[in-house]
């Protein structure tokens, strides 16, 4: 087990041990109003970061308007020659429509039933996200709405993350208000990326293992 996974578990483990009413602290509703957030040109500059980190460590990465969402996510996938998509409880119906028109492109749902051979079977996942920090180009899932299960994300040859701009921080410690601690939560990107062979080749000077894997982070704005 890695130094991460050991301290998440050990973060989930004490939050277990704690009663219901105690797991989480609540912020007054007068900060909420008086907080500060970043100005435009602040989060501007959190966006580029959070791109140029994901790209460094091997992520293809498209910045879009909110309008463009399912004709982006349709080159995405068909850039990857994929024809079924694993998709999670509470994805916006739109997201796919675009690409699911063909009658031979399959959308399957991430539910318990459905077995892992099916999900291994599957070309890609479509998730969203619950947070984002910049400075490490690393996204959470804690199994909210339109985020699938753990293990869905590390089947498929090819993950789809749509994060939007106000979801992604500079750092660790402005994201965590964000997640469920009552969930588990799933870590990705940084330079534990899916990533495409001829950026790690570029990058690092050889070539890396299940180079197939690739990571496309779409960023709404």
């Amino acid at each position: 087990m890695t130094s991460r996974e050991d301290f998440l578990r050990r973060v989930r483990d004490a939050l277990e041990g704690l009663p219901t009413d105690e797991r989480t602290v609540p912020v007054p509703v007068s900060y909420q109003r008086t907080a500060a957030g970043p100005t435009p040109e602040e989060r501007g500059e959190i966006v580029e970061l959070f791109s140029d980190r994901l790209k460094f460590h091997g992520a293809q990465v498209h910045v879009v308007d909110a309008e463009e969402l399912p004709a982006t996510i349709d080159l995405a996938l068909r850039s990857h020659g994929a024809s079924s998509v694993l998709a999670p409880d509470g994805l916006p119906d739109h997201w796919l429509r675009t690409w699911s028109a063909p009658a031979d492109h399959r959308i399957l749902a991430d539910q318990p039933l459905v077995s892992i051979l099916d999900r291994e079977r599957t070309d890609a996942v479509i998730t969203a996200c619950a947070g984002a920090v910049a400075d490490a180009g690393t996204m959470m899932l804690d199994g909210g709405p339109g985020q699938c299960r753990r293990d869905a994300t590390v089947l498929a040859d090819c993950h789809i993350c749509v994060v939007r701009v106000d979801q992604i921080d500079y750092s660790l410690p402005h994201v965590l208000d964000k997640l469920d601690p009552r969930r588990p939560i799933t870590w990705f990107g940084g330079p534990g990326v899916m990533t495409d062979p001829a950026v790690a080749d570029a990058r690092v000077g050889g070539a890396i293992e299940e180079p197939d894997r690739q990571l496309v982070v779409i960023i709404v704005d």
